[in-house]
């Protein structure tokens, strides 16, 4: 059996069933087959075959013969096989047949095959689905501040209001001026060096800036070092901008830094970039100077791009301080990403930016390539852009939010002691943003397959959290929760939580 052929095929039989690979996980954990996530991707990449109770597996899910998939027939076999003597039945990719005539159907492109984004993925679909049917369900599984009750700055909301009429037509592609202006000045005050008022780009987000830079950088093949865990719109991104995503370990033994030693061994002569998220989501560690001073020796020693994602420097607790990676870096091209989300409570209002600094001359073409999708998409939300002067001006409302008795704080303490209370379950107590990852004792409960574990415990106790594996993380030992409830409410559903875990043993 060739690895090639076999890798075809089965690509090939994905395509035509309009299958993702999570589609074949999930089959798999309701069959009771053990089928991770890097297995299937290497079957896929043609890097490794599957035992043969594995292919007689993907052969049934697919509708396709194993002989054929395994690679023991000819190229023609399988279309021929499912003829029965009659073309009206043979295999049409994107046409399905209507008596003598075929009727052409539309399926997704194949370059989302391998993208996964499980923060709205298979078990966030489980819970629209029974929330259809009436059930309330404690949401847990996303970092958005409104639903729990945190307010947006009122001198944000009036000073939007009061431009509103201004706001009516585009703005500048990169952005407004006074938008650009505070974005540079606060960056000034980061530390990050070599920046001016056109180095500035706003965004509806800063996840449609991470779209932006990936697509306008990555060619097929070429590699970027993401964390694992990461937030997956990172991974997403690059992968449908047709690069690789290369995850380098955060080490859960060391506070969840990065680990040097393996963001060195995953280099190779592809390898463009380096990307971090500090504060980190999912799990809420901050790196100090030291360690992001050898990831700055390292991205120097290769001649990486540094994507630094910061979109929770001004949510950092403990009085510990954030250090933009940016201002250890001056002769490096470095892209800095952050925005209003989450200090100021406006997820919905979309606004985010980037801060291009360093040694720009390096990456000339590449910031056309910025200008150019920047351009394309005309201008991001101009209402929201109005009231970033405000919001980085003067008092800070999010400060009694993380000081000691503010209510992020006081929810932070409260779930790492409740979550670290249940047998099995261990954490690190996050420094900053409001996600926890806690890693559980899947030997005590018998989990191989975390999404599973995640839909068991939403039918059982209606909490939805996300597994860890919805963040690139390669063990079924992670969750992570987003604390972002009132004390009462987080005090209530670790109470089930920890009932769940009192009984659970996943069903191979």
């Amino acid at each position: 059996m060739s690895k090639e052929i076999f890798a075809e095929r089965l690509r090939t039989s994905m395509a035509q069933k309009g299958k993702k690979q999570v589609d074949l996980i999930r089959a798999a954990s309701e069959h009771g087959v053990k089928l991770g996530k890097s297995h299937i991707s290497q079957y896929v990449s043609g890097k490794t075959l599957p035992r043969p109770d594995i292919l007689h597996f993907l052969a049934d899910t697919l509708q396709v013969d194993a002989d054929w998939l395994r690679g023991d027939e000819p190229a023609g076999a399988q279309a021929a096989a499912g003829d029965s003597g009659n073309s009206i039945h043979t295999i049409h990719k994107n046409n399905t047949v209507t008596g003598d005539r075929k009727m052409r159907t539309f399926k997704k492109s194949s370059k989302l095959d391998n993208v996964l984004y499980d923060v709205r993925g298979p078990v966030v679909d489980e819970a629209a689905r029974m929330e259809e049917s009436g059930t309330q369900i404690l949401k847990l599984n996303i970092g958005n501040p409104a639903p729990f009750g945190f307010r947006t700055p009122d001198e944000v909301i009036y000073d939007m209001r009061q431009q509103l009429t201004e706001c009516e037509g585009y703005s500048n592609a990169q952005g407004l001026f006074s938008a650009r202006k505070a974005i540079m000045q606060y960056a000034q005050l980061k530390g990050i060096p070599n920046i001016a008022i056109e180095d500035i780009y706003t965004g509806n987000g800063v996840s449609e800036l991470i779209n932006i830079c990936m697509s306008a950088l990555l060619d097929d093949g070429d590699e970027i070092l993401i964390p694992s865990p990461d937030y997956p719109l990172w991974t997403a991104c690059a992968t449908l901008a047709g690069g690789k995503a290369v995850h380098y370990i955060c080490d859960e033994q060391s506070e969840w830094y990065p680990d040097i030693d393996d963001i060195r061994r995953k280099i190779t002569d592809r390898t463009k970039a380096i990307v971090i998220i500090n504060p980190n989501n999912p799990t809420g560690a901050l790196y100090p100077k030291e360690v992001l001073q050898k990831i700055v020796d390292v991205a120097r020693e290769h001649q990486l791009i540094i994507f630094s994602d910061e979109i929770y420097d001004r949510l950092v607790m403990d009085d510990e301080e954030h250090i933009s990676i940016a201002s250890l870096a001056p002769d490096l091209f470095c892209i800095t990403f952050s925005g209003l989300s989450k200090s100021h409570m406006i997820a919905g209002f979309r606004i985010g930016w980037m801060i291009l600094s360093g040694n720009k001359k390096v990456a000339k073409d590449y910031i056309e390539g910025l200008k150019m999708l920047s351009n394309m998409r005309l201008c991001s939300n101009v209402p929201a852009q109005s009231i970033v002067q405000t919001a980085l001006g003067g008092h800070q409302s999010v400060h009694g939010y993380i000081e000691p008795g503010g209510r992020v704080r006081e929810q932070r303490d409260y779930i790492y002691k409740a979550l670290t209370d249940i047998p099995g379950i261990s954490a690190v107590k996050p420094k900053a943003a409001f996600y926890i990852f806690p890693k559980i004792d899947v030997k005590r409960f018998n989990i191989t397959n975390d999404e599973q574990f995640a839909l068991d415990l939403l039918r059982d106790k209606k909490i939805l959290l996300i597994h860890g594996g919805g963040f690139n993380w390669e063990q079924p030992d992670h969750f992570r929760v987003v604390y972002l409830p009132r004390i009462e409410v987080l005090k209530e559903a670790t109470g089930k939580i920890a009932d769940f875990f009192s009984y659970y043993k996943q069903q191979l």
